[in-house]
Formats: C-alpha cells, sequence, structure tokens
C-alpha cells in the first residue's frame, strides 16, 4: 500500500473531518497516531486497523513535546504530522470578549506551530511533510467567526513560511477546506433539508465528505507529492458560486 511504514499523527483524530484523515490513512497502509482532549466513542478503524489515542491538550507545550517524543519512540520514527485540531462556536465579535477571541486563535493557529515545532525533529529525520488543515474562512470575510477566520488566514501563511525554513528536510503544505459533511453538521446547516440546500449552493452539488479531505492529505503526505511544498489545495467541491451573479437582472440562464 502506499504509506506502507510510514506514521502519521493526526491530531483531532477521533471524529468529523480528522477521523476521516485519520482511516484514509489507514486505509493507504499508514501507522495512525491520533490526539484529543477525549476519546473517541469508539476506535478510529479502517480496513481492520486502528489509529492509537492518546488524550492530549494541544495548549500545553511540555505534553506536546512528550507525546511526540512518546509515538517516536514507539514506532522509531514519524513521517507526517496532520494539524488538523481546532474549530470555533458561532460569536460575533461583539458579543466575545478579547480572551475568549484569542483562545480560538490559540487553538487554531498557536497550537499547530506548538505540535509542529514538537514534531520537527522527527519529520527531519525521516525527511517527512506537515499537513495542515485550513479554511476558507481564512480567504474571505467570516462575520460570526471573525477570529477563526484570522487564525485559518495565518496558519496558511505559517505553513509557507515553514516550508520555506524546514526545506529540503521536511515538505509543509495546507488543504483549504470549504464545507464538509460530519456528524455535526446539523449544528451549522440544520436538519437533512437544510444540509441538501447548503450542499446545492457548491458547484459539484453537494459537501465535501470527512474522506474526501483524507484522501487530499494522503496525497500530500505521499511520495507523489514530493516536489509540492510550500502549496494551498483547495478542497472546496469548487467554492461558492459568486452572488452578484443572483442578484444581477441580466445574463440569466433560461
Amino acid at each position: 500500500m502506499e504509506l506502507d511504514g510510514r506514521v502519521v499523527v493526526v491530531t483531532g483524530g477521533t471524529r468529523g473531518v480528522g477521523a476521516g484523515i485519520a482511516r484514509s490513512f489507514l486505509a493507504a497502509g499508514a501507522e495512525v497516531a491520533v490526539c484529543a482532549r477525549r476519546p473517541p466513542d469508539r476506535p478510529v478503524s479502517a480496513d481492520g486497523r486502528e489509529a492509537s489515542f492518546t488524550a492530549l491538550d494541544l495548549r500545553d507545550a511540555g505534553a506536546v513535546r512528550d507525546f511526540f517524543d512518546a509515538v517516536a519512540g514507539r514506532y522509531g520514527r514519524l513521517d507526517c504530522l496532520v494539524n488538523n485540531a481546532g474549530g470555533t462556536p458561532y460569536r460575533l465579535l461583539g458579543e466575545g470578549d478579547a480572551e475568549r477571541h484569542a483562545r480560538v486563535v490559540e487553538l487554531n493557529l498557536v497550537a499547530p506551530m506548538t505540535a509542529s515545532l514538537a514534531a520537527h525533529p522527527w519529520l527531519k529525520r525521516a525527511r517527512g511533510s506537515v499537513v495542515m488543515i485550513g479554511s476558507v474562512s481564512g480567504t474571505r470575510p467570516s462575520p460570526g467567526t471573525a477570529a477563526y477566520g484570522a487564525a485559518k488566514a495565518g496558519l496558511e501563511n505559517l505553513a509557507r513560511s515553514m516550508a520555506v525554513e524546514w526545506a529540503p528536510e521536511v515538505r509543509v503544505n495546507s488543504l483549504v477546506l470549504g464545507m464538509v459533511r460530519t456528524e455535526l453538521a446539523h449544528l451549522h446547516y440544520g436538519d437533512e433539508a437544510g444540509i441538501e440546500a447548503v450542499g446545492a449552493t457548491v458547484p459539484l452539488g453537494r459537501l465535501a465528505e470527512p474522506a474526501d479531505v483524507g484522501d487530499a492529505a494522503v496525497f500530500l503526505a505521499s511520495d507523489r507529492a514530493r516536489y509540492v511544498s510550500g502549496a494551498s489545495l483547495l478542497v472546496h467541491g469548487g467554492g461558492e458560486r459568486p452572488a452578484f451573479l443572483d442578484a444581477a437582472t441580466v445574463n440569466k440562464e433560461g
């Protein structure tokens, strides 16, 4: 299999997009270690193989370093880090204090940097790679999730700087995600009718599945992407139809 013998860490890999990424790496033959603050309801598995789990607060730099040392000690190497952990509640800027918004930035920008720095010595030995999980929220206005969008914009820039500083031993790339259908999709888009209606606004006609993201991450971690570094791969189904096309009174399709 494509990643036989490789060792991969997926942060926040116990549910949603992170679990989908972990399953794709397992299916590609990699050994996978996932971490999160809480354990999964059931082990993350694919093709009869399971990811190992470690409870970890990514805001604790010392614990993060210990975690990566333990993973490398257990498997003898580390080939890829997928910085997936993150997220935010919907909160307008004026409805939260600066400290609360700063915690969103800490989780979505500072924590991936902390994990990347802890993993770097091991990735350098293996000539491995980092995959940042970004968002289209970092490329457009994000009312209600402004701190999250700002953090994701910073994450993409951080990845590009890392790609230059850590070359040629370590490649660093980003996946820039659009809307993904997970077990929490109803919290963002409503009931099944709402989810389908939102999916219909995407040029490809649906929300992404976690496996779509996972397959893209496997590509960036594999030798097929051996000359890809500092790149941002859009995984958004074609993006969003420009609103002005629907508002205009000319050039309407019949």
